[in-house]
């Protein structure tokens, strides 16, 4: 039975090893913050932190997982909505449907812990997830408001 460190919390799951990550968080443990959107790793809905670096979950096979990797999903970037990328979306107003967006927020939280201060061209590159409603302006100047705002500690 894999054992997968997901938020902070070591949680053992009964799947078999070739089971998406993505699976496992929504249809196991019940953390629907993580979305399904094509399920080939295009969209970018399912996008959670492993070991600091944004991954597609709909890709990732819980056999692949080390019991020492860190996941972190949309509901552990913060409890309490405080993190600088969820207080940027709020302040710039970025969701319309809000279907990608806690992709989109994992996107911006990884790249702001490994560049504090991007440009539009390292946030280009950076934010690759599929916004149907096409807020991608609105995402953009997010990311710059974030950058702004203290970031959290490293862990």
């Amino acid at each position: 039975m894999p054992k997968l460190n997901i938020n902070g919390q070591v949680r053992d799951v009964d799947v078999e090893a070739e089971t998406p990550l993505l699976w496992v968080l929504r249809e196991q443990l019940a953390m629907t913050g993580t979305k399904y959107g094509c399920g080939v790793a295009q969209c970018g809905a399912c996008s959670v932190h492993v070991n600091g670096e944004v991954r597609r979950s709909c890709a990732i096979p819980v056999g692949s997982i080390e019991a020492s990797d860190r996941i972190v999903t949309i509901e552990g970037l913060s409890r309490d909505r405080s993190h600088p990328v969820q207080q940027a979306w709020a302040q710039v107003d970025v969701p319309q449907c809000g279907y990608c967006q806690s992709g989109q927020l994992m996107a911006a939280a990884a790249l702001l812990a490994r560049k504090a201060r991007p440009t539009d061209a390292d946030i280009d590159e950076a934010m690759t997830n599929i916004c149907r409603c096409g807020t991608y302006q609105r995402i953009r100047a997010a990311v710059h408001a974030a950058a702004s705002l203290p970031q959290p500690a490293k862990s």
